[in-house]
């Protein structure tokens, strides 16, 4: 039996309707920060990698994908979002626009690793980008993104965590710092890291093996070696976080290895139970360098990105109620061969103006189908017979309350439309949800989480 490669995920049932409410709210909420949606290749030329991310990261030298393909191209299958965005930029000459450019992406990503829990070798990462832009607003505007994401999700227990890796000056100082503090101890660290003390020394800071190391626990921290500059920098980007009211807590051991990272650095954590050790979902910081460095103009930019699947795990553990549709407004039934045509017809015209419809595909008796209506939960049944079509009628069956009734072919829609609405309205009280996007019930305001029973949907 063929089987699906280690470390990936088939998609299916209420697991993929998840994703698909999470990737409706992003969506919602993106067209609200008015960022564009950015598709890019899945898989790129590999130099785009081996230089925009960086020769020396674990990324390039162990994780990526790569192959020649048939006109013997070095290709690699995209690790993350942020290069292939730059590149489109810099190819499309998006930097020609007034600025800034400001894009979001949500794609498939390929890392070769050893999978474990909320890490796998195929991920899904939702991200932004911000191309153009310098202003530290920028910095707190994009930090914003994920924390009203998830609280609109209903996520609790986020923390962010900030730094200041400061300008090249600033780096460059806290690098020869690194590199004359880890000198003496580097026999203590594991294999990797002696390779990093010659490449990059901040990557020592990320490194998994030795995280819980009093080495790298005691090492120099970035806010000491930033100049004035970059620490009045950082002290904007923190006052705008406190006037969008976020709460956020300065980690001074929080670093970005990749070379082209600068000024604010984030991560957010999220305290779930049963998440493991590695709570952090969401991360990002500014990268003033990257465009240069594939040989695009001078460019300010910032960005994030988060995993869907680590999101969406989070919101299981969480318990979080995700107001997914499980069910159809309509099963259509039938018998006989006149029947089921008109079935085909009926269940099209349905589907056409808008409800939900099933019906039988597998010549099943009505006996069956009543429990194949009752699998998929569905609303009210449409029962065909013969005698009832030559006077343009159908039986329609309210599956919850087992009443029945004969309406007219003509009056149809208008009887679906009445009866389905008061459906909604009765399940108010049973089903009544509470919204996560923030706004309090008594505001008349759009809700953004998809639920029809929310509070944001009542009027004053």
């Amino acid at each position: 039996m063929i089987t699906k490669p280690k470390g990936c995920h088939d998609l299916v049932g209420i697991e993929a309707k998840k994703w698909k409410y999470v990737e409706k709210v992003i969506d919602s909420l993106m067209e609200r920060y008015n960022y564009t949606y950015a598709r890019t290749p899945i898989f790129e030329s590999s130099e785009l990698f081996h230089r925009g991310v960086g020769e020396g990261t674990d990324i390039v030298t162990k994780e990526t994908y790569d192959f020649k393909d048939r006109g013997e191209r070095n290709i690699t299958l995209r690790p993350e979002g942020t290069a292939g965005i730059v590149r489109s930029y810099i190819e499309n000459k998006m930097y020609g626009e007034p600025g800034p450019v400001k894009v979001y992406y949500n794609g498939t990503m390929y890392r070769y690793e050893r999978p474990q829990s909320g890490r796998d070798r195929e991920f899904t990462q939702f991200g932004v980008e911000v191309l153009g832009s310098n202003d530290p607003l920028v910095d707190a505007e994009v930090i914003s993104i994920p924390v009203l994401l998830y609280k609109m999700l209903g996520l609790k227990g986020i923390v962010v965590k900030i730094n200041s890796l400061g300008d090249k000056e600033s780096r460059d100082n806290y690098r020869d710092a690194l590199v004359k503090y880890f000198k003496p101890h580097i026999k203590d660290l594991c294999e990797d890291c002696v390779e990093r003390l010659k490449k990059n020394p901040l990557r020592i800071l990320d490194c998994k093996v030795d995280k819980d190391n009093p080495i790298l626990k005691n090492a120099p921290k970035t806010i000491d070696y930033l100049n004035e500059e970059s620490k009045k920098r950082f002290e904007e980007v923190k006052s705008f976080l406190e006037e969008l009211e976020i709460d956020y807590e300065v980690d001074e051991r929080l670093v970005r290895g990749l070379d082209y990272y600068n000024h604010t650095v984030f991560e957010i954590e999220a305290s779930v139970e049963g998440f493991g050790s590695n709570n952090v979902i969401g991360a990002g910081g500014r990268y003033n360098g990257l465009v240069e460095t594939l040989d695009g103009p001078e460019t300010s930019c910032m960005g994030f990105a988060t995993g869907i699947g680590r999101l969406v795990q989070a919101l299981d553990l969480e318990k979080v109620d995700m107001p997914i549709i499980d069910d159809v407004e309509l099963f259509v039934m039938y018998v006989s061969d006149t029947e089921k045509k008109y079935a085909a017809s009926l269940v099209q015209y349905l589907r056409a103006n808008g409800y939900r419809v099933d019906t039988e595909y597998t010549g099943r008796g009505l006996k069956a189908q009543f429990k194949q209506a009752d699998r998929l939960n569905a609303k009210y049944l449409i029962i065909l017979n013969d005698e009832d079509l030559k006077n343009d009628e159908v039986k329609i069956k309210n599956n919850k309350t087992k009443e029945e009734e004969t309406v007219s072919v003509d009056y149809l829609l208008y009887y679906l439309d009445e009866h389905l609405s008061e459906e909604d309205y009765d399940g108010y009280e049973e089903d009544e949800h509470e919204c996560h996007c923030g706004h309090h019930h008594e505001e008349n305001h759009e809700c953004h989480c998809g639920h029809k029973n929310c509070h944001c949907n009542e009027e004053d």
